[in-house]
């Protein structure tokens, strides 16, 4: 009986009130985070036609990834725990953070929330695609994977360093800490793979410019990446640690 009335419990978690406020929370910030970042790569088209070929276009994707997950981070942090990143959630889950319920109510905010983000930028910006992220001609699609996986890695270790309470109280500078190794992400991968880091962002993207070719490099790369980084951190660098169900928070015993 005990076995059942755990997952019963934990399913339960799931339609508390304070379960309800961070997804909300997460579509927010999901969808504010994908119209900055989607629509800061529209924004070098306009100006660059041949954006690809510039540099300027790459340094201002990583700032515009910087500043965007630097604050919605902050604004979501005390409520849904700033997820905005299916890979966060899933290693989240993978770690025992969050329930499997919860976990799977973040990723449907936060893909309905990039989509829509992606819509409205499809919408009033008349005359222009939506960009997608491509792989380079010099990159596999499994070598692309990995170089996903391995940035998604860093930044979900950066994750969990900044949220965990015995380096401190956590602060405004951990939200821009995170945005800051996001936007080293961009610049180290962004002509190579896109340095998207978030599957809800690439997925988005992908299902308004009705395109999902290579959408497996920016899932399997990333989910492995973030679950490795999440058990790597809780389970061997920085053992004995509480769980926060609902905001996948990290705390002291």
């Amino acid at each position: 009986m005990a076995p059942s009335f755990t997952v019963t419990s934990r399913f339960h978690e799931s339609f508390t009130r304070s379960a309800l406020r961070s997804y909300l929370a997460e579509f927010i910030s999901t969808f504010f985070y994908v119209l900055i970042v989607v629509g800061s790569g529209m924004s070098s088209r306009k100006l660059m036609p041949d954006a690809s070929l510039n540099p300027t276009s790459l340094v201002v994707g990583a700032i515009a990834n910087a500043f965007a997950l630097s604050s919605v981070l902050y604004i979501a942090w005390d409520i849904s725990g700033g997820h905005v990143n299916p890979a966060v959630t899933f290693a989240m889950a993978v770690g025992g953070h969050i329930s499997v319920p919860t976990a799977l109510f973040y990723w449907v905010a936060q893909l309905i929330a990039s989509v829509i983000a992606c819509l409205f930028l499809k919408v009033i910006v008349v005359g222009m695609h939506v960009p997608t992220y491509v792989i380079a001609e010099e990159m596999t699609g499994f070598g692309a994977s990995i170089l996903e996986g391995i940035l998604t890695f860093v930044l979900v270790y950066t994750i969990y360093a900044a949220r965990d309470t015995r380096r401190g109280q956590v602060s405004s500078t951990g939200t821009l800490v995170i945005g800051l190794i996001a936007g080293a992400g961009v610049l180290a991968a962004g002509p190579f793979s896109g340095g998207s880091m978030n599957p809800a962002c690439a997925f988005g993207s992908a299902s308004i410019a009705g395109t999902f070719r290579n959408q497996a490099v920016y899932w399997v790369g990333p989910l492995v990446g973030a679950a490795v980084a999440g058990l790597l951190y809780d389970n061997v660098l920085f053992p004995s640690q509480n769980s926060d169900s609902v905001r996948g928070g990290v705390s002291n015993v």
